[in-house]
């Protein structure tokens, strides 16, 4: 069976909702717009749905050149989708520390209100550079607010080889956006993707950096914001577990050759 990819999903703000795109354009850093933007703290410290999880449930869209965000019983704001201007701060992601722009104290009042704590929503302008660990693939790799890595790439069947296993301890099967992947490829067999080098789709070249370690966000249904725990880290560890990364789920990814890609187009693979 040909390998296709089979959804594309961006997440402009890191930790809320993501948008499912027909095509998309790879870019250094990611998929264009995928968490170029950002809540933190009044530190400015990154938040997440790991200890705020009903950023889930919070809606962002692309209407031309602004970015919409909603939520349930509060109206709808929008900001500029690429702020040229705004408040320069420093803001963590996990180890690492770059510069951001705060363009907007409406959509930080918003923010707060919704999430019911004080932060603010941060953008990555174009002169700040924020690679991806030196360790994995080298120095080099451009990243944006993601965790690690550019993109996070996870096939249809491995979600079904832990679906059928969910399914014989009686649990439900989970949606692919528990994961929270940018590219959903078919066509593979369970858990390939660990053995893929290269990605070749459209005019874009992808190289593999290293598996997903997950954490507890995948036990968060990302309908509601509620968590569900155990699973599924309780059924990946059994049989997806890692000394280094933990529970084992998808493949992260870094451009070697930016390009437009859409869904439908084969993937070519490289081992």
């Amino acid at each position: 069976m040909p390998l296709t990819l089979s959804a594309i999903n961006v997440y402009p703000v890191k930790g809320l909702q993501g948008i499912a795109l027909r095509e998309a354009q790879c870019t250094p850093r990611g998929l264009r717009h995928d968490r170029r933007w950002m809540v933190v703290d009044e530190d400015g410290e990154f938040m997440s749905q790991r200890e705020v999880p009903r950023m889930a449930t919070l809606w962002t869209d692309i209407e031309g050149d602004r970015l919409m965000l909603a939520a349930a019983e509060h109206r709808e704001i929008e900001v500029p989708l690429e702020p040229q201007s705004g408040e320069r701060i420093r803001v963590r992601v996990w180890n690492s520390e770059c510069e951001a722009i705060a363009p907007s104290l409406e959509a930080d009042a918003w923010l707060s209100t919704v999430l019911d704590g004080n932060c603010r929503l941060v953008y990555m302008p174009d002169t700040t550079r924020r690679e991806s660990p030196e360790r994995y693939l080298g120095g080099g790799h451009l990243v944006g607010f993601a965790d690690a890595f550019a993109y996070l790439l996870a096939g249809e069947s491995s979600l079904a080889d832990l679906n059928a296993r969910l399914i014989a301890k009686q649990h439900p099967p989970l949606p692919m956006n528990r994961f929270r992947p940018n590219l959903v490829v078919s066509g593979a067999a369970p858990f390939a993707e660990d053995g893929w080098r290269e990605i070749r789709v459209g005019d874009a070249v992808l190289q593999s950096a290293r598996p997903c370690g997950r954490c507890q966000v995948t036990t968060t249904d990302q309908s509601t914001g509620e968590v569900k725990g155990p699973e599924p880290l309780a059924t990946l560890s059994s049989y997806r577990n890692s000394k280094e990364l933990g529970p084992m789920f998808g493949m992260n990814l870094v451009t070697l050759r930016p390009g437009a890609i859409r869904v439908g187009l084969p993937v070519e693979v490289t081992t």
